[in-house]
């Protein structure tokens, strides 16, 4: 197994410090080594919504924001509406190419899409991962170092909720595998 490399936190309690687990989780966290060894006891217990959070607030911006893509567009399907696909798009740009413009899409869409599924989460991870929270013409708000990881792990979560309403474990498991992907230095593409 290869180590997390784009996972800069030494120890899981570095990134628990931003979020809150499952009560049920809880016991399976082992906060003073590698958030990799945390993130397995978690998946191995079949928590997988809560080693999802974990890895997404250990994932820098663009490989985090991109997760959220990949599991985006695995749900995204002929019915998706225009606004949703058009997030999606604006999220994957803005991992191509950061910057103030495409982030700025990003917010809106986010908003357009009111924040109810896996694209408009991605797209608004995206917006959360610099510039201002405040609406234009008012003084900057900063968003908090961790914020895009919150909807980081919503998107990706409701994907794999998405995917399978009834057993979604298995996309939990493959999106899990995709973020691990990335934090080894992959690209996260693996297949169903």
């Amino acid at each position: 197994m290869t180590d997390l490399i784009k996972v800069q936190a030494i120890t899981a309690s570095e990134l628990l410090e931003h979020f809150e687990v499952s009560e049920e989780a809880e016991d399976h966290l082992v906060p003073d080594t590698a958030p990799e060894v945390s993130i397995d006891k978690l998946a191995e217990a079949g928590l997988y919504a809560d080693a999802i959070k974990l890895l997404a607030h250990g994932l820098p911006k663009r490989e985090a924001v991109w997760w959220s893509c990949l599991s985006a567009r695995d749900v995204q399907n002929p019915q998706t509406d225009e606004d949703n696909v058009n997030a999606l798009i604006a999220a994957e740009s803005w991992v191509k190419k950061p910057s103030e413009e495409v982030r700025l899409r990003c917010k809106l869409l986010g908003e357009k899409t009111k924040h109810k599924t896996p694209a408009s989460w991605a797209a608004t991870a995206a917006s959360w991962c610099h510039g201002s929270l405040a609406k234009e013409g008012e003084p900057p708000i900063e968003p908090p170092e961790h914020l895009y990881a919150h909807a980081v792990a919503g998107a990706v979560n409701l994907a794999a909720a998405y995917s399978d309403p009834v057993n979604p474990d298995k996309q939990f498991i493959r999106y899990l595998q995709q973020g691990l992907d990335l934090a080894r230095g992959g690209n996260g593409k693996i297949e169903a």
